[in-house]
């Protein structure tokens, strides 16, 4: 498994980033993870997005569909679910993403993790790449999400 946790102080309230979160095209201005999006739909704290991953090092993966749950005020959960649009990523990965938000003096403490796993055949090819580029891609992503909301 790799995982990559990065935590930035944002000047914003949580509701705010969490929003920004909530909404894949406007937070896809900031991950680069996060290639074409095909469709949003969002009922109440549950947004699901159907897109093209495109991992670091990795290029373009399979179209999937991510669930996003919202605990307002606090943090995002997202991750792959049950659905036939993810069968094959399913099948060779594992996926699990969090954005947690902490009041700070000036703000908030934003923690981003991100976690991938891959089945034994994929697993020596694409953990090393993962491993040697994911920390500087979400590291860019959550930089990239503070400079947004503090303009």
């Amino acid at each position: 498994m790799v995982e990559v946790i990065v935590e930035e102080t944002v000047s914003c309230p949580a509701e705010e980033f969490l929003a920004l979160v909530m909404d894949p095209r406007r937070y896809a201005e900031v991950d680069r993870k996060l290639g074409r999006i095909e469709w949003v739909r969002r009922d109440g704290d549950v947004t699901e997005f159907r897109f093209r991953s495109v991992l670091p090092g990795l290029g373009p993966g399979p179209k999937v569909v991510s669930r996003m749950t919202l605990t307002p005020g606090r943090r995002v959960d997202v991750r792959l679910p049950d659905r036939p649009e993810n069968r094959l990523a399913r099948r060779f990965s594992t996926f699990e993403a969090h954005f947690e938000c902490v009041p700070v003096d000036g703000g908030i403490r934003v923690t981003r993790r991100i976690a991938f796993g891959f089945a034994a055949p994929l697993r020596p090819l694409v953990e090393p790449i993962l491993r040697r580029k994911l920390r500087a891609d979400v590291e860019a992503e959550v930089r990239g999400a503070k400079r947004l909301l503090e303009r």
